[in-house]
């Protein structure tokens, strides 16, 4: 999932692992388990408790790439679309501040095949923006 994530973002591993330049916050610090079609979600409340002390500590924030239905549902809100899909489709709208994308896990790869679009328009889009922020 990092490798394609960097990939994705047009980063090599040092740039990524730069904690100047890019910083992971997961919605949970527990992994909650897997269930039939992915994993189970986060904790309940844990992001609206903990993310505000976090990223009160990362105050130059330029983008959150928001990645999964969890962290799209908790940043976007009422603004998502009905689902990750039409939500990732619809990256523009959240731009500048949020770039939505599907988890880059491997298993994800018969959802990109579904959707060629993300490849031609996400992802040259993320790594522009990527690009012009890291300079």
């Amino acid at each position: 999932s990092g490798d394609n994530l960097r990939e994705w973002m047009g980063v090599d591993r040092d740039a990524f692992y730069d904690e100047t330049k890019f910083a992971l916050v997961p919605m949970d610090f527990y992994f909650p388990g897997s269930k039939e079609r992915g994993d189970l979600p986060p904790r309940k409340g844990f992001a609206g408790r903990w993310h505000p002390l976090i990223l009160k500590e990362m105050p130059h924030i330029e983008l959150t790439i928001l990645i999964g239905q969890y962290a799209q549902s908790h940043y976007l809100g009422v603004r998502q679309g009905k689902t990750l899909t039409e939500t990732v489709k619809d990256f523009e709208t959240y731009l500048p501040e949020h770039l939505p994308l599907v988890h880059p896990s491997p298993r994800n790869n018969i959802w990109q095949k579904k959707n060629p679009w993300f490849k031609r328009k996400v992802i040259p889009q993320l790594q522009k923006t990527v690009g012009e922020i890291l300079k």
